[in-house]
């Protein structure tokens, strides 16, 4: 016999809303415990948390190569790419701090949120295509990962050195597995992560600072001039460029709502966020400016990333020390930014057969079958000259493509549409209140993934996609706007 009431109600907290589970809801196919809102109690996180949980993701090795990439692929000298990332950062504070408030407010995850604009099951295309991303972030972090554990053991051990990219595909699974076992324990366990791992990687990347500081000029490196055409337009570099940075937490600023149903209160999600990503992400990016440029010096030959850099120490115990607080710093980011993600976007597609640690798992699965070819090469049974550097460069362009119109419809929908008041109990039953499939959320983000394909495919429109996060977002929220106002209007 149940304990529960046959009905669900709702009971406000403070600025919380919780809701108290009955029968009615506890057997609908749209609910688990697992995505079912957080009670006021488990809303624990403080800003502190909630900035060390930034300070744990910014601080990566993708991070770190973010200033070669500008300078690379998007043609800036070093002084306008940090001013770029330090301005990116701050631009998607913006959609961050916004989608976070239903998250906090009703205790959440991004793609019970993603029901209220896209329908009950229509959720699931706007929470699946992030998750996708999401699965190859994770297999990329999880390839430095590997590496890093690689290079740990091949510091204590020769015979382990002689493994090569057989030792980096066994590191790649050790890492694995530690990344699973951390999520699977819980939200507690990631935010007592976070608040372990912040301080540690702060101190890595002021020792990093004390070895490079002597032996390179900081003027020299800020100085280093730009490799665009002398009179090509820095305003097209620029957009370009910022719309990639941008596109790199346009990831996270859909799923926030993932983190901020833990916050106590919408004051420590937007100070945390503040106080933890803008600065940590200019830092760090500095920092790897920094060393790819004194790396010549320090070792004999340009490296752009740290854990090769840092494997180049001559000492196996300085290495080994290094070597295992980037492996907690890696771990720190992946399992927040890309395991927590499509873990609630795979339950939201049948939550009464996958829980939390079937979506984990799942996810897993997915990230290692999308960086196989890269395994493969490593093993030596695959020749291919994709780099993974360059795989990642593209995709924050394409990517931030198909999430800006979900970031602004999100936006649109919770501030304008809804009024910041959801009907939490609809949220999750069929047929209660909202639509299995919102067509205004679709129109509103088909129209710019149509024209981001016919800039792609014809050369035409070619701002468009260039400038996708910007472009695709303020379209997405117009266009929502105007037709979800329209469907209000009918139906009274």
């Amino acid at each position: 016999m149940s304990t529960r009431n046959a009905q669900s109600r709702i009971v406000q907290v403070g600025e919380h809303i919780e809701l108290e589970v009955g029968d009615d809801i506890a057997r609908s196919p749209r609910y688990n415990e697992d995505i079912a809102p957080t009670r006021a109690a488990q809303r624990t996180w403080s800003q502190w948390n909630v900035a060390s949980l930034w300070v744990g993701m910014a601080i990566c090795v993708p991070t770190y190569t973010l200033g070669g990439v500008l300078t690379s692929y998007f043609g800036l000298s070093v002084s306008e790419a940090l001013w770029t990332i330090l301005v990116a950062n701050v631009v998607v504070l913006v959609p961050l701090t916004l989608n976070a408030y239903p998250g906090t407010r009703y205790g959440i995850p991004c793609p019970v949120v993603l029901r209220a604009s896209f329908g009950i099951v229509g959720s699931n295309v706007p929470a699946l295509i992030r998750a996708l991303v999401a699965c190859g972030w994770f297999g990329v972090q999880t390839l430095f990962g590997g590496i890093a554990i690689h290079l740990m053991f091949s510091a204590l051990s020769d015979n382990w050195a002689a493994l090569g990219g057989t030792g980096e595909v066994l590191g790649f699974f050790i890492f694995w597995v530690a990344n699973i076992w951390v999520v699977i324990r819980g939200a507690e366990s990631i935010k007592h992560l976070e608040a372990l791992a912040a301080p540690l990687l702060l101190l890595v990347a002021l020792g990093l600072i004390a070895w490079a500081l002597p032996k390179v000029s900081l003027a020299e490196v800020l100085a280093t001039p730009a490799n665009r055409a002398a009179d090509a337009s820095f305003g097209a570099y620029f957009m370009a460029a910022l719309t990639a940075m941008v596109g790199f937490w346009a990831t996270l600023s859909l799923n926030i709502p993932d983190f901020s149903r833990y916050a106590r209160s919408q004051k420590a999600q937007v100070v945390g966020q503040i106080i933890g990503l803008p600065l940590t992400m200019f830092l760090f990016s500095g920092l790897g400016v920094l060393l790819t440029s004194a790396s010549a010096t320090l070792v004999g030959e340009t490296i752009s990333d740290p854990i090769n850099l840092i494997g180049r120490i001559d000492s196996p115990f300085w290495v080994s020390v290094a070597m295992l607080i980037i492996i907690l710093a890696t771990i720190s980011t992946n399992t927040a930014a890309n395991i927590v993600s499509p873990t609630n976007s795979f339950q939201n597609v049948a939550p009464r057969y996958i829980n939390e640690n079937r979506g984990v798992l799942l996810t897993g699965l997915i990230g290692i079958a999308l960086m196989s070819w890269e395994l493969l090469k490593k093993l030596g049974w695959l020749e291919s000259d994709i780099s993974v550097e360059s795989l990642y460069s593209n995709w924050l362009v394409g990517y931030s493509s198909l999430l800006g119109p979900i970031a602004g419809i999100m936006i649109v929908d919770y501030f304008i549409i809804k009024q910041r008041s959801y009907d939490l109990l609809a949220l999750y039953m069929d047929g209660a209140g909202y639509p299995a499939w919102n067509r205004a959320g679709f129109v509103a983000f088909l129209l710019p993934v149509a024209l981001t394909v016919v800039a792609i495919t014809t050369g035409r429109l070619s701002w468009f996609y260039d400038y996708g996060w910007f472009t695709g977002s303020i379209l997405g929220a117009i266009v929502y706007y105007l037709l979800a106002s329209r469907q209000i209007g009918r139906s009274t």
